[in-house]
């Protein structure tokens, strides 16, 4: 199994950033009619955290998900860190080329 880091180029700051899970997602609900005392703690999904990069990197995020999917997964790993896995060392290297190819600097893979 391969593991590699996502590093996008922030909007803001142009410079390398990948997202992590500080605290996990926090759901309740509100009842109409009763109190619910019930919470749920989350952690996003790989997919999920690529997503709320939205606007925050340069790239479009729903075109990475894709190119990543057809070589390996998004993984949110530890409950912290965002990592792609891949079964061998050719999907890693045909992901980076993919990468390179569509998104030149913007969007880099780390193996870790």
């Amino acid at each position: 199994m391969i593991r590699a880091k996502l590093w996008f180029r922030c909007a803001a700051m142009h410079d390398p950033v990948t997202p992590i899970i500080v605290r996990p997602a926090i759901l309740s609900w509100e009842a109409k009619q009763r109190d619910v005392d019930l919470t749920i703690d989350r952690v996003f999904k790989g997919d999920e955290l690529v997503m709320r990069m939205k606007g925050w990197v340069t790239v479009d995020v729903k075109k990475v998900i894709e190119l990543v999917k057809k070589y390996g997964f998004l993984k949110v790993l530890d409950e912290k860190d965002l990592v792609v896995e891949m079964e061998t060392d050719r999907d890693y290297e045909q992901l980076e080329k993919e990468l390179l190819k569509n998104f030149q600097d913007q969007l880099n893979l780390e193996k870790i």
